[in-house]
């Protein structure tokens, strides 16, 4: 469940980002298993574990990047640290993409230097962050490669070259056809296998 977005004026203190990242922290503990909590640009999300199909686009992803790019780790349910998207900078991504071995540590949220790609896949419950604050947060810690499959919209976007607070390359296509990843990826997605 996600809090309806709303426009605050209000500038955070140091009491305000310790009382949120007391709540996250109790929220995410308390979290039923197979439920995430983010923490996106200050306000928590308490996301549903994911629906089949939503798994199954996320499997076909990452067996095509294996199939692709085999020196390459890919990543479900990973936390990544991304700075300025929140005072804690918490989020859960669908997938993440990076050398094999850049994670090996014992933390749960991750410095995002070694991703190449981060992808979400939408959902009702998470349409809103992941075409916004999502890719607003990936952008700005300069994430090479977001990649959102938008079931709503029926298509697939890939956002690339980020620069300061957004990407400046942005390539679409209606889900069912290809679309090309940039390098260091550089193989065509066949989303027909949605």
């Amino acid at each position: 469940m996600a809090a309806p977005e709303r426009e605050s004026d209000v500038v955070a203190d140091d009491s305000t980002v310790s009382s949120v990242e007391n709540a996250f922290d109790a929220l995410s503990a308390a979290a039923p298993e197979g439920w995430r909590v983010e923490l996106i640009e200050g306000e928590i999300h308490v996301v549903p574990p994911a629906n089949g199909e939503h798994e199954e686009i996320v499997s076909e992803v990452t067996g095509q990047v294996r199939d692709h790019r085999k020196e390459l780790g890919r990543y479900t349910g990973l936390g990544l640290f991304v700075p300025d998207a929140s005072p804690t900078g918490k989020v859960v991504p669908d997938l993440v993409i990076a050398p094999k071995g850049s994670f090996g540590d014992k933390k749960e949220y991750h410095d995002p230097a070694p991703v190449i790609l981060v992808g979400e896949v939408t959902s009702r419950s998470t349409g809103y962050q992941d075409r916004g604050p999502k890719l607003r947060g990936y952008a700005r810690a300069g994430i090479p490669c977001y990649l959102l499959i938008d079931r709503e919209a029926g298509e697939v976007i890939v956002y690339s070259e980020p620069s300061v607070e957004q990407y400046t390359r942005k390539s679409e296509a209606m889900l069912s056809k290809k679309i090309a990843l940039p390098e260091p990826l550089g193989f065509e997605l066949d989303t027909s296998e949605f």
